[in-house]
C-alpha cells in the first residue's frame, strides 16, 4: 500500500537531516511532532540539491541536477515519485500550497553554483541568497502557520530575513572550503579573495541586522513551530558571537564550530526562556 512507501520516504528524509545536520536536527526535534516530518521533507529535498552541486565532484554535476529537476517536475505533476526524498517533498508541497516560484528560485541558485564562482555586486548575492535559503525558509514557514494566508503574509519578511542570516553566517564559517575547493566567493564585500578584519565587520553588522529583523517574526510564530525555530535562532547567533571574536585571518584558515557541549547548553537556555515566556 502506498501508505507504507508515504512513511518510508518521510523517514528517507528524517535520516538525511539527521546524518547531514545534527545542529538543525535537534531543532527540528523542538518543533510540535505533527509538523516534524513535514520540515524533515523540505531539508531532504534542498539537502539532495546542494550535495549534487557542492560534493558530487566525480560525476557530471550539470546531469545530475537536470535528472533531479526533472524527477522534481514529474513528482509535482504526478503526486508519487520513485524516489523517497522527492515523494515526500511533492506531499508537503501540495498539502501547503507551496507556490512554485520559491521550488524555480531555489534551483535556480542551485544551478547558479554549478557556474558561477564570484558574486561582484550586492544584488547578484541578494538573489543567490533569496534562491538558496530565503525561499527555503518560506517553505517551512507555510508549514508553520498550517495554511493560514493572513499569518503567512505577516511573517514573510522575517522569515526571510533568518533565512538569509542562517545563509551568511554559513558563508562566514564555511569561507575556506567554499574558496579552497569550491573556488566560490560569495561575499562581494571582500576584495581579492581575503577577508580582513574591516570586510568582516561589515559582514557581522549586515547579518546582526537580519537576526534583529528576524527575531520580530520567530515570537509571533505558532506554538507548534517558536521553540524550534527559536533553538536554530540560538544556535546561529552564538555560532556569529563566536566568529565575531575570532580573527579575520584565522577564519579564512579553519572552519569554526560551536561544540556538542555548548550545544547542549544553548539548548537548555533556549528552553528556559521559552518556558518563562522571555520571548
Amino acid at each position: 500500500m502506498k501508505e507504507l512507501f508515504d512513511k518510508l520516504s518521510y523517514r528517507c528524509s528524517h535520516r538525511v537531516t539527521s546524518m547531514y545536520s545534527t545542529s538543525f536536527s535537534h531543532a527540528v526535534k523542538m518543533l510540535s511532532p505533527k509538523i516534524q516530518k513535514d520540515i524533515y521533507a523540505i531539508y531532504g529535498f534542498v539537502r539532495l540539491a546542494d550535495e549534487i552541486v557542492d560534493t558530487f565532484h566525480d560525476y557530471d554535476k550539470k546531469l545530475l541536477l537536470d535528472e533531479f529537476e526533472s524527477d522534481l517536475e514529474k513528482a509535482l505533476e504526478r503526486g508519487i515519485s520513485l524516489n523517497p526524498i522527492l515523494n515526500a517533498f511533492q506531499q508537503v508541497v501540495h498539502k501547503y500550497q507551496i507556490d512554485s516560484e520559491l521550488i524555480d528560485a531555489f534551483m535556480k541558485s542551485m544551478r547558479d553554483d554549478l557556474n558561477k564562482r564570484e558574486y561582484k555586486s550586492l544584488e547578484e548575492y541578494e538573489a543567490y541568497i533569496y534562491g538558496s535559503a530565503d525561499v527555503v525558509g518560506l517553505m517551512c514557514l507555510k508549514v508553520f502557520v498550517q495554511g493560514d494566508a493572513q499569518k503567512y503574509e505577516a511573517l514573510k519578511a522575517p522569515a526571510m530575513k533568518l533565512g538569509s542570516a542562517f545563509q551568511k553566517v554559513n558563508f562566514l564559517r564555511d569561507i575556506k572550503d567554499d574558496q579552497d575547493h569550491l573556488h566560490r566567493s560569495y561575499f562581494p564585500h571582500i576584495k581579492g579573495d581575503v577577508i580582513d578584519n574591516n570586510s568582516k565587520k561589515i559582514i557581522i553588522a549586515e547579518i546582526n541586522k537580519d537576526f534583529d529583523e528576524a527575531y520580530a517574526g520567530i515570537v509571533q510564530l505558532p506554538m507548534e513551530a517558536k521553540f524550534g525555530v527559536y533553538t536554530a535562532y540560538v544556535y546561529y547567533k552564538n555560532l556569529l558571537r563566536k566568529l565575531t571574536r575570532t580573527k579575520a585571518s584565522e577564519i579564512r584558515e579553519k572552519r569554526i564550530r560551536i561544540s556538542n557541549p555548548m550545544k547542549m547548553v544553548l539548548l537548555t537556555k533556549s528552553f528556559v526562556n521559552y518556558k518563562l515566556n522571555l520571548l
